[in-house]
């Protein structure tokens, strides 16, 4: 995994539980401190023992600028989270859609709606909004404090087909739109969402990114919740199976992340 901070993710931990019960023994998945500009020149420098690179923050746009080849969900989002060695260079994906889409059905019980929202407007947005095409939305709102910073993530849905209205926060009625939201996204701090997480709760399907510290607002008063570590979870699920060839150990995979927050999450697969 490549990023700077890198020290606290839990990639590695999902990682080597797939590579153990895959029976991968020589195998091995590590964190790599690397910024955005050292990022072209690391990936280039690895042997050909190296399958691909997780990829996380601040070298998402870079890794997919480098990239020779791309999905169309990473060109979509405007960001990779996956470079996977091919013959003729780097392949570039971006499994965080799947990490929304995934937490959405599994731990927050979304099934089926066209009308979604999305709380910030960060490089989780731009996923967010891409995973809402691919669950069948045809439209999502967009709700920011600058609607100038919001544009990235407003490309994002364009790209992917979904029609985006943005709203600033001051002129938004939360209770309101939430009521009539198939899934809310919250990528914003708890703070934000404090005053407010009653009012979110109406949502169909809600997922907050963030889970620490937990509870959240939004976990203390939403009967079902899905959270970053969902996310975290079934991006990883989609990107093994890049790395590897082979199916994800779904359940080999979440137990080791279960053990690794002490079980504070439930972190369901379906």
């Amino acid at each position: 995994m490549l990023g700077d901070p890198i020290e606290h993710s839990l990639s590695p931990v999902l990682h080597n539980a797939a590579f153990t019960a895959l029976g991968l023994d020589d195998w091995e998945y590590r964190r790599i401190r690397c910024g955005e500009a050292e990022l072209p020149g690391l990936v280039d420098s690895s042997g050909p023992e190296w399958v691909g690179f997780s990829v996380t923050m601040p070298g998402k746009r870079a890794a997919l600028r480098h990239a020779s080849s791309l999905t169309g969900r990473a060109h979509a989002v405007g960001a990779a989270n996956t470079l996977l060695r091919k013959k003729d260079g780097w392949h570039a994906d971006c499994t965080d859609v799947s990490g929304v889409s995934g937490a959405l059905r599994a731990a927050a019980g979304f099934t089926e709606g066209g009308r979604g929202v999305v709380l910030g407007a960060g490089g989780t947005a731009a996923a967010s909004v891409v995973a809402f095409a691919e669950l069948g939305f045809t439209e999502a709102t967009l709700v920011v404090r600058d609607p100038d910073r919001a544009g990235e993530t407003v490309a994002a849905a364009e790209r992917a087909g979904l029609d985006v209205l943005v709203q600033t926060w001051a002129e938004t009625d939360f209770g309101a739109l939430a009521a009539k939201a198939d899934a809310l996204v919250s990528t914003v701090p708890s703070a934000a969402v404090e005053p407010i997480a009653e009012e979110l709760a109406q949502a169909h399907a809600l997922l907050d990114v963030i889970y620490d510290p937990w509870p959240t607002p939004l976990a203390r008063v939403a009967p079902r919740l899905a959270t970053g570590l969902d996310m975290l979870l079934h991006q990883a699920f989609e990107q093994a199976e890049l790395f590897t060839g082979q199916a994800a150990p779904r359940e080999a995979m979440r137990d080791a992340l279960r053990a690794a927050i002490g079980g504070t999450l439930e972190l369901p697969l379906d």
